[in-house]
């Protein structure tokens, strides 16, 4: 996909981070723009702020861990704009430790958002697209947790590397089909994001037990470091550039940060030589 103008964009987790990075970034390049997030306070907030800058906007409160709330931001996207041409299945949360000493509130909360969110958002909208037999493309939020053997929360790194192989798993059910419809998947390492805030979306009955055990001091010390890491990454708008150029050329892998990508050769490496991780 090389135009833009007139398009119908639909993103998950637009109200901040690089979800709202995308969305400026599709109000610039003139498209129709969909915001679905569950924070509403900073939904709103996006809105105004695109709408002020002369942007078509739709805005519609989704928590993508659940199947109907998805349903009904396609629903409410067809009746809007009448298509659904990008898709960015972005929303994204992290919480949890070790596999054993995170909670199952943990796990299932960053299993609902992070994996199940964007087999909603494909369950739902790749029908759409295949009727619609016009040019798409989809893009999946990963992390370069994805493609990497160890990130200090097991549900993140999981959901991550879920991510990639349903992103994998999708380009080739498309090719084998000749659709229209492009994909790619996006590895970011540190992004100037809210990230590591990720508890102030949680939901009550998902909250973790008052009885868990504390973080240890080697751990609290392992979050300070990424939460400075992300506070001195990229911008939102600069990954968002990073993400239209993969676009255009139809790139499937994006990976921002080439300072990791011998982390990643060495990780195949050890797999084909059937070694331990790194």
């Amino acid at each position: 996909m090389k135009e833009f103008k007139g398009k119908v964009a639909v993103i998950t987790g637009a109200a901040s981070g690089i979800g709202r990075g995308i969305a400026e970034r599709c109000a610039q390049e003139g498209m129709k723009v969909v915001l679905s997030d569950i924070e509403e306070p900073a939904l709103a907030q996006t809105e105004q702020k695109l709408r002020a800058a002369g942007a078509i906007v739709l805005t519609v409160r989704t928590d993508v861990s659940q199947a109907g709330d998805v349903e009904a931001l396609a629903k409410k996207t067809l009746k809007a704009f009448g298509a659904a041409h990008l898709l960015f299945n972005n929303a994204g949360v992290g919480a949890g430790s070790t596999i054993w000493e995170s909670t199952l509130a943990d796990w299932q909360w960053v299993m609902g958002v992070n994996l199940w969110g964007v087999i909603h958002g494909l369950r739902v909208f790749v029908p759409i697209m295949l009727a619609q037999d016009a040019e798409c493309h989809i893009v999946n939020t990963a992390s370069i947790a994805g493609l990497l053997p160890y990130q200090p929360s097991a549900p993140y790194q999981v959901t991550k590397h879920g991510v990639v192989a349903l992103s994998e798993q999708l380009y080739y059910s498309l090719a084998q089909r000749t659709a229209k419809i492009k994909v790619s998947v996006l590895c970011p390492a540190w992004v100037n994001t809210r990230i590591m805030d990720s508890e102030r979306n949680r939901p009550p009955e998902l909250q973790s037990e008052p009885d868990k055990e504390p973080m240890s001091p080697e751990f609290e010390s392992i979050m300070q470091d990424m939460r400075q890491a992300a506070q001195a990454g990229l911008s939102p708008q600069q990954v968002a550039d990073l993400v239209f150029k993969a676009i255009i050329v139809e790139q499937f892998y994006i990976l921002t940060h080439p300072e990791f990508n011998h982390l990643i050769k060495k990780r195949i490496e050890k797999i084909l030589q059937q070694r331990k991780p790194a």
